[in-house]
Parts: C-alpha cells; sequence; structure tokens
C-alpha cells in the first residue's frame, strides 16, 4: 500500500484529534467516579453519624435512669436494642462491641441496687464518670477512617 504524502497531515490531523478527544472524556469520566465516590462516603458518614448520635443519646437517657430506678418496663430497653441491631448492620467490629458492652452495663445497672445522690455524686468525680466514652471514641475512629478513604 502507497500512502499519498498529500494525505498524511490530514490523517495526523485526525488522529490528533482523537487523541484529544479521547483525553477529554477519560479525565471527565475519572472525575464524575471520585465525585461519585465521595459523595457516597459522605453520605454514608452522615447516615453513622446520626445512628452513633441517636444510640448515644438513647444510652444516656437510659444509664441515668438505670442508676435511680428498676427495670419495672423491659420495653424501656427495645429502643435501644434497635439502634444496635442497625450498628450491627454497618457498624465496625470495634463499634459494635461497645456498643454490646454499653447494652450490658445498662441492663446490669438496671438490675443492680439504685444509687443514692452520694453514690452519684462520687460517680461524677471518678474514672468512669463517662460509661459512653469508649464507645464515642471508637465511633471518631470509624469516622475518621471512612474519611480517610476519601
Amino acid at each position: 500500500m502507497i500512502i499519498d504524502s498529500t494525505n498524511v497531515p490530514a490523517v495526523a490531523v485526525l488522529m490528533g484529534s482523537l487523541v484529544g478527544a479521547s483525553a477529554t472524556v477519560a479525565t471527565a469520566w475519572f472525575s464524575q467516579r471520585t465525585l461519585h465516590k465521595r459523595d457516597l462516603l459522605q453520605a454514608e458518614t452522615r447516615k453513622r453519624e446520626a445512628l452513633y448520635g441517636e444510640f448515644i443519646g438513647e444510652c444516656a437517657k437510659l444509664l441515668m435512669d438505670s442508676f435511680i430506678h428498676t427495670l419495672d418496663h423491659p420495653d424501656k430497653l427495645l429502643p435501644m436494642y434497635a439502634l444496635l441491631n442497625r450498628i450491627r448492620l454497618c457498624g465496625s467490629p470495634a463499634v459494635l462491641a461497645e456498643a454490646e458492652r454499653l447494652l450490658r452495663l445498662i441492663t446490669e445497672q438496671y438490675f443492680a441496687a439504685n444509687l443514692t445522690v452520694e453514690d452519684l455524686r462520687e460517680l461524677a468525680g471518678s474514672e468512669e464518670a463517662d460509661p459512653l466514652r469508649a464507645f464515642g471514641e471508637a465511633c471518631r475512629a470509624e469516622l475518621e477512617s471512612i474519611g480517610g478513604a476519601m
């Protein structure tokens, strides 16, 4: 096959346009893919923050109640069990372990002797003053690991 020298510039222009268009399409595709992945990770982070926040609120309420009451109505624990099982769906093993620990702690406290005002004052000044801390720290570590994937 003989190539006519007058066609070489036309073929070069055509090939250059094809390569340029391909690069533009590839860049746009890569950018969209990256943005989509970042949006999904942000949505997942928001979902977990809301779930963990709801669990913390429920645990704090029940923990304070367990200090001064016995478990007269076991259905009080249902919202916490529901949240725990939602955490089981998406939470890391560390977050789940801390959530289960909190559930055990609250349940045990309901069946323990009620605390007096003096007991509560001593507890507030002790190392164990915040039983939710370990759960919060596990949640923060998990959310930071998700954020690091962005």
